[in-house]
């Protein structure tokens, strides 16, 4: 579960290069986590974009920006060539690193009940220990939101 202080649950996923990427290759820089439901999709776009569009600031704060959903790398490399994002989109096809982090959870939809990603942000500190979690992130204002949370 998540708890800010704690230390970072490790992960290693492929991204959309099906590249393997670690957190512990982060070690010393702050790292953002976005949790998401699915590439392509409007919120997920919206949230992406407004991250690519304020990918500067990231940079700045020597932060590194990573988004990680259940989609396939192939999709996440379709997304980030559709819309030009200049980060890693991470693969968790088996949703273990969903379980670890606590995001993968019931949802309902028209009274519908599935499975799926709670949208959701992670700061991990330099130390590699959770500095800041967005739980049910609204989209409209997220980005802004999370990079002030860098300094």
């Amino acid at each position: 579960m998540l708890e800010i202080g704690k230390r970072a649950s490790a992960f290693s996923l492929l991204n959309q290069d099906s590249k393997k990427v670690s957190l512990k290759d982060f070690a010393g820089k702050q790292v953002i986590l976005y949790f998401y439901p699915k590439d392509l999709t409007s919120g997920c776009t919206q949230e992406a974009c407004d991250f690519r569009d304020r990918f500067d600031y990231v940079k700045t704060a020597k932060a590194v920006l990573l988004g990680i959903s259940p989609d396939s790398a192939a999709s996440h490399k379709k997304f980030i060539e559709k819309y030009e994002l200049p980060f890693d989109l991470l693969s968790d096809e088996k949703k273990e690193i969903l379980m670890k982090y606590g995001v993968w959870k019931e949802k309902s939809m028209y009274g519908r009940k599935y499975m799926g990603v709670e949208r959701t942000t992670v700061i991990i500190d330099k130390e590699g220990k959770i500095k800041q979690i967005f739980p049910k992130v609204k989209v409209n204002g997220h980005a802004d939101e999370v990079l002030k949370a860098l300094k």
